[in-house]
């Protein structure tokens, strides 16, 4: 058997954490699921326990009660750890960024995998998944990668969402009443971009445009840190390729389109 491709991530894990993250692929790619006959889904670097993995299953099959979910990880042990709770519908395999499952997945989850990795290997790694997602049809987008950085029990998420073409979009979620600016979310932007939040690369000018979006929605504060996120995103949005709406807004989260915030060079 070949070597997995990766190396061994800190496996830090806590029940729950994903919810945000899988709360948005439910909702903006279960159409997409629902209409493949059996969709199968990675959650890549689960970590020490296999909680990830089987909140995965149940929030999907809420959605496409055909889903069938693969734990993938590159340390054997856990893999031996994680196999007591296989289950109908989740298996769990060695393996790393080849993905060694059978046929093409129809998502791939990868949270909190590529921070330990340098920037400059990101690409590389975001090819290698795309490759081996469910290709798009006239019928259909594809497969979906979902890569992202959040906080340990998961208040504050910011992902990347990728297609078999590359990448889509980036969507930041938080638990609103966790937030003092927006911009503290950037401790968990993921690692293509995390070491751009500098002056003259436009994640820089898209967090800093979002706190002062933030500060002049502060009126709102007396109505709910809801309803002032929600008149902040809507202002945002003027200026800045917002790809969802209010109905994702109320959630504390907001999806802008990659090529808007993409690093520069």
């Amino acid at each position: 058997m070949a070597k997995p491709v990766g190396t061994v991530t800190r496996g830090t894990t806590n029940p729950n954490r994903l919810r945000r993250m899988d709360r948005w692929i439910a909702a903006t790619h279960g159409p997409e699921l629902r209409r493949t006959p059996t969709p199968l889904a990675v959650d890549l670097g689960y970590g020490a326990a296999p909680w990830t993995a089987l909140e995965l299953l149940r929030r999907l099959r809420a959605t496409a009660p055909r889903t069938q979910v693969i734990g993938v990880e590159i340390d054997p042990a856990r893999v031996a750890a994680a196999k007591p709770y296989e289950c109908e519908g989740l298996t769990f395999r060695h393996g790393g960024f080849e993905v060694p499952v059978p046929g093409r997945p129809a998502l791939i989850r990868a949270a909190n995998v590529l921070r330990q990795y340098d920037e400059e290997e990101v690409t590389a790694v975001w090819q290698r998944l795309c490759a081996r997602l469910q290709p798009a049809t006239p019928h259909s987008s594809g497969g979906l990668l979902v890569e992202g950085t959040c906080d340990e029990i998961g208040r504050r998420h910011v992902w990347v969402a990728l297609g078999p073409e590359g990448p889509r979009t980036v969507t930041f979620a938080t638990r609103l009443g966790s937030l003092e600016r927006p911009s503290d979310l950037a401790e968990r932007l993921p690692k293509a971009l995390i070491h751009r939040n500098v002056p003259g690369e436009p994640v820089y000018a898209f967090l800093r445009d979002f706190d002062r979006a933030w500060a002049a929605a502060a009126p709102y504060a007396s109505y709910g840190a809801r309803q002032r996120w929600i008149r902040t995103v809507r202002d945002l949005s003027a200026d800045w390729p917002v790809r969802d709406g209010a109905a994702r807004w109320r959630q504390g989260e907001v999806t802008v389109a990659w090529e808007a915030l993409a690093p520069r060079g």
